[in-house]
């Protein structure tokens, strides 16, 4: 039924993030990350989300064909809407404040990303499933899931220096998707490394002056998602 290894970058990335936060105290579950307003353990509480989500629509297969792929998936999640950004910050506040200690969203986390990524493993990637109002193939999700995770594990490791990087497969996926969103005749500039590139894409970071002179009327594209 599967292909074997359409999962690999779904399983680095959500155990970057697991390395990530396994041995952080309570403490550190209260550093801030690059999404405004959330602490470590909020973001990571939206990222339990993405799992759960995962492993819903990994276990509701619909029959296609697919409206959706990993490239256009995105291309509706245009940034922008900052009404629905901040109910869905305010939700997440509140539900993190919920748990008794931060520690509890990382015990939660412990247990539900592995098994999104046993159930993404056991899937038929080119079969197709149903979340957030389309219908994807297997693989598309797996991509979508993984290049949030790369960019959110990034966004988790901004006051913790010496927190682990995404791996590398993960960030393979992560950028192929900017990629696409950036379009067949435009590339990134020379000098941005694979997380410069991912931090600029997704607004994480500023476009310099130089940057812009680089990329001409394609900086105007930026930032690619949000």
């Amino acid at each position: 039924m599967t292909s074997g290894g359409h999962h690999i970058p779904l399983a680095q990335a959500y155990d970057g993030i697991t390395r990530t936060v396994a041995d952080l105290d309570d403490v550190d579950l209260q550093r801030p990350t690059r999404c405004r307003g959330w602490l470590v353990a909020d973001l990571l509480l939206h990222v339990v989300g993405d799992a759960q989500r995962a492993l819903v629509a990994l276990a509701s297969p619909v029959d296609g064909p697919p409206d959706t792929d990993d490239i256009s998936y995105w291309r509706s999640f245009q940034p922008g809407d900052d009404d629905a950004d901040s109910r869905h910050s305010w939700w997440i506040r509140r539900s993190a404040s919920a748990f008794h200690r931060p520690s509890g969203i990382v015990r939660v986390w412990a247990d539900t990303a592995p098994a999104a990524v046993r159930a993404a493993g056991r899937a038929d990637p080119d079969g197709c499933v149903a979340t957030q109002g389309r219908v994807l193939r297997v693989r598309h999700l797996l991509t979508t899931l993984a290049t949030e995770a790369v960019i959110h594990h990034l966004d988790l490791v901004v006051d913790l220096p010496d927190a682990p990087r995404p791996g590398e497969a993960a960030v393979r996926v992560a950028v192929a998707t900017m990629d696409g969103l950036l379009s067949d005749d435009a590339v990134r500039p020379a000098a941005w490394d694979d997380e410069e590139y991912l931090l600029k894409a997704t607004g994480r970071l500023p476009l310099t002056d130089h940057d812009r002179m680089e990329l001409g009327e394609v900086a105007g594209w930026f930032p690619l998602l949000g």
